[in-house]
């Protein structure tokens, strides 16, 4: 009976939230379909394009999946641009975003998992510190995840990657190139496991 009560509570909360977070995007300039689903806070510092597809799940809380103990975190600098296709899900997830960061549909996004279409900082160090230190030298190119791609937990999705389509990351895995069609890759760096 306790436990019936308590699982009819959660639902009713996790509409609530999700209610409360749509809010929040809207606010922040977040285009989103029908069905979009949140379970907890999503951090977001939007500067440009955010869109999200229909049907899309965002579990951003430890109570939401406990695999990965943060949150959802987007990032979209001045110039970039977040695309999110139908049916994704994702959980406790970082999304950084200064140029283009492409999820298409149907792709699973593990939790803990870091997407970067960044350096964040110069690679030579005379412009990281001192007097020529400038962020005009740092590297970025898009991020593309194709339809059906899996990313297991605590991957990272380095800047200028491909995930092909229905192509699985395994786990703690980190990527920094192209990965073809129906392919396991796993590792790091990433490299070629099996074809699916």
């Amino acid at each position: 009976m306790w436990i019936k009560i308590k699982r009819l509570i959660h639902r009713k909360m996790r509409k609530i939230n999700t209610l409360f977070e749509k809010t929040r995007f809207k606010i922040n300039g977040i285009n989103y379909g029908d069905k979009l689903y949140i379970d907890g806070k999503v951090i977001i510092n939007n500067e440009n394009e955010i869109c999200i597809g229909d049907s899309v799940v965002i579990n951003s809380s430890p109570r939401a999946n406990l695999a990965g103990g943060g949150r959802t975190s987007i990032q979209v600098g001045k110039k970039g641009r977040l695309i999110i296709g139908n049916c994704v899900g994702m959980s406790n997830c970082i999304i950084t975003a200064m140029t283009e960061v492409m999820i298409e549909d149907y792709v699973l996004i593990g939790a803990g998992v870091k997407i970067y279409d960044t350096d964040f900082h110069p690679l030579q160090a005379k412009y990281r510190y001192g007097k020529e230190k400038s962020n005009d030298y740092v590297k970025m190119q898009p991020v593309k995840i194709k339809k059906g791609a899996f990313i297991g937990a605590d991957s990272t999705i380095l800047k200028g990657s491909v995930i092909g389509e229905n192509s699985v990351v395994g786990a703690a895995s980190v990527v920094a190139g192209i990965i073809p069609d129906n392919e396991i890759w796993a590792g790091n760096p990433a490299r070629f496991i099996k074809k699916i």
